[in-house]
């Protein structure tokens, strides 16, 4: 007997099983109540409960009580067909469509949303727990396998930076600095966490926690997933971040439209109307900040009104809005624009018009917590930030001077051009105050390296500050005037040139491989410099630009003024010159 043999193709021989876990974006969902009593419906945007072809059902399947909201969005043509017909005389007709799902579980712990497709959009934002991707990551991130780090810097420069790493580095690779940034993503491989991907031990699960959620590998299976979110909720309950992380949690940014935010939004407009500027400063909004050392003018939009300022001052905002009823002087602020122009006529726009609030900062203290307003939006500050803030602070402060800088005598025409002749009449100094250089690399504006300079090669810059916007000035100022001496040839030749006719002889060193830079600074009444008289913001900007300078490898020195007596390093110009 012969049998006959099929031909049966492989894949057919192949039965393909389900996947068992699938990368979805998980968020933690914050209750009015208790959580078995939340209306699952409160979670989700209304207009797309009542939207035509959405559907709401209530879930509960082997252990899982919840809720699934799914459907599609089709607004008919796409809206480049009619110019793709006219273009190619072919008629197009294609049609955009946007499928959603979420899914809300409750467990016994929160309320949790996964989301496919672009079921992230049905999510009400206000009821989104913003610390819940970080408070994950930072608890379990294997620190030696970080791929992707996004943050922003808190200061007055507002600069956002993502780093990324194909095959993983640890954490201090990425440069993150411990004080002043906001990490608000991060990603990598995690550690010790048996989650349904894990399972079989031969591969990493991969997650990104950011200021909204977590993107990783979860159960498909009720049973699964629910052991998932378990696990994902023990490692939310251990009561530290890994040391290595612990730094991040110190700063958390919170939704806009959180009750918290919204309550902090009030007590600003209160503070507004108060007149409460001892809580207030002025930062450069990142979009303005490479250009801010050039601006000579600024119109500002307030209220209805528009005026042009040759400097920005937190008293124009208060008074702006200040006899505003309450409730509407923050979103005056918000509503208000402020330009930026290289000259004093406004003529040159050097910036687009930015909403006003996002110049403004502002500390609300709250017990232990403190919370920032900065570039338009809250922040929760944690006890061990500020710490770490005083600490490098009191370190700055307490670096010895080689420069010695006279009182500031407080009469009415004792302003900083004067001060300025006062401290280069003493013997070695040089005045070089409103000397300006100009070269292409700055593109046309002219650049101030400094007030005076030392009878050693210091480069004194000199301000007299009642308000942090004058320190974020000035810091920037000596800043920019280091990084053009040290990378502009141009204006190194140009500023050489000046000195010699100047002060032959000086004994500057002309390679610029290690400059020192000197903050001389006189706050408000002559109150002394230390960290608690200086605003938080000033401080993560003077920070930062030590850090910067430092990079650049030059040395920092700071310098408090007083009004009656001589501060700084009394010594002779060749003592100077020798300590530098």
């Amino acid at each position: 007997m012969i049998t006959e043999k099929l031909d049966v193709p492989a894949a057919a021989k192949r039965v393909k099983k389900p996947p068992t876990t699938r990368k979805t974006s998980l968020y933690r969902l914050r209750g009015t109540g208790p959580i078995e009593h939340e209306d699952l419906r409160s979670f989700v945007l209304p207009r797309y409960l009542d939207r035509e072809g959405f559907k709401a059902r209530q879930i509960d399947q082997d252990g899982i009580s919840g809720l699934l909201v799914s459907g599609t969005i089709a607004p008919g043509p796409a809206d480049w067909c009619d110019a793709l017909s006219a273009l190619t005389g072919q008629p197009v007709a294609e049609e955009n469509r946007t499928a959603l799902a979420l899914l809300l579980v409750r467990t016994e712990q929160a309320v949790y949303g996964l989301t496919y497709g672009m079921g992230h959009l049905m999510v009400d934002p206000i009821r989104i727990d913003p610390g819940f991707g970080i408070e994950f990551a930072v608890r379990c991130l294997n620190e030696d396998r970080i791929t992707k780090v996004r943050r922003q810097v808190m200061d007055a420069r507002g600069r956002t930076d993502e780093n990324s790493a194909t095959t993983g580095e640890h954490i201090r690779g990425f440069g993150i600095e411990q004080f002043g940034e906001i990490v608000s993503q991060i990603s990598g491989q995690i550690a010790d966490v048996p989650l349904t991907f894990t399972q079989d031990r031969t591969r990493p699960a991969h997650v990104t926690g950011n200021d909204r959620s977590v993107k990783l590998h979860l159960g498909s299976t009720p049973a699964a997933l629910l052991h998932d979110l378990q696990q994902i909720e023990e490692v939310c309950a251990r009561p530290n971040p890994l040391p290595e992380f612990e730094f991040i949690t110190q700063v958390r940014p919170l939704s806009p439209k959180s009750e918290q935010a919204q309550f902090l939004d009030a007590r600003l407009d209160a503070m507004l109307g108060a007149g409460e500027v001892n809580h207030m400063a002025l930062a450069v909004p990142s979009v303005c900040r490479d250009r801010f050392e050039f601006a000579e003018s600024f119109k500002v939009t307030l209220a209805g009104r528009s005026q042009f300022h040759t400097e920005l001052d937190i008293d124009q905002f208060v008074a702006a809005v200040q006899r505003k009823p309450q409730g509407d002087r923050l979103p005056s602020l918000r509503e208000g624009r402020i330009q930026m122009f290289a000259d004093a006529d406004g003529a040159e726009p050097i910036s687009s018009k930015i909403p006003s609030d996002h110049w403004l900062t502002a500390e609300v203290p709250d017990g232990v917590v403190h919370y920032f307003y900065w570039q338009g939006r809250w922040y929760e500050i944690g006890t061990e930030y500020l710490v770490v803030i005083e600490r490098r602070i009191t370190e700055l402060l307490a670096r010895p001077t080689s420069v010695t800088m006279p009182p500031w005598t407080k009469r009415k025409d004792h302003d900083e051009g004067w001060y300025n002749e006062q401290v280069a009449d003493q013997d070695g100094y040089v005045l070089l105050d409103k000397d300006t250089i100009r070269t292409k690399r700055l593109r046309g504006g002219g650049l101030e390296l400094g007030d005076v300079l030392g009878p050693a090669g210091q480069f004194i810059c000199v301000k007299k500050a009642d308000k942090t916007a004058a320190l974020n000035h000035l810091f920037a100022q000596g800043r920019v005037a280091i990084e053009t001496l040290r990378y502009d040839l141009e204006a190194r030749e140009k500023f050489l040139a000046k000195l010699d006719a100047l002060a032959p002889g000086h004994p500057l060193d002309a390679s610029f491989s290690s400059p020192t830079l000197v903050y001389g600074i006189l706050l408000k009444d002559g109150v002394p410099l230390t960290p608690k008289s200086l605003f938080a913001f000033a401080k993560v900007s003077l920070l930062h630009t030590a850090t910067a300078l430092e990079g650049m490898g030059a040395r920092l020195e700071i310098v408090s003024i007083s009004r009656t007596s001589t501060t700084g390093m009394i010594a002779t110009p060749t003592a100077a010159h020798t300590s530098s």
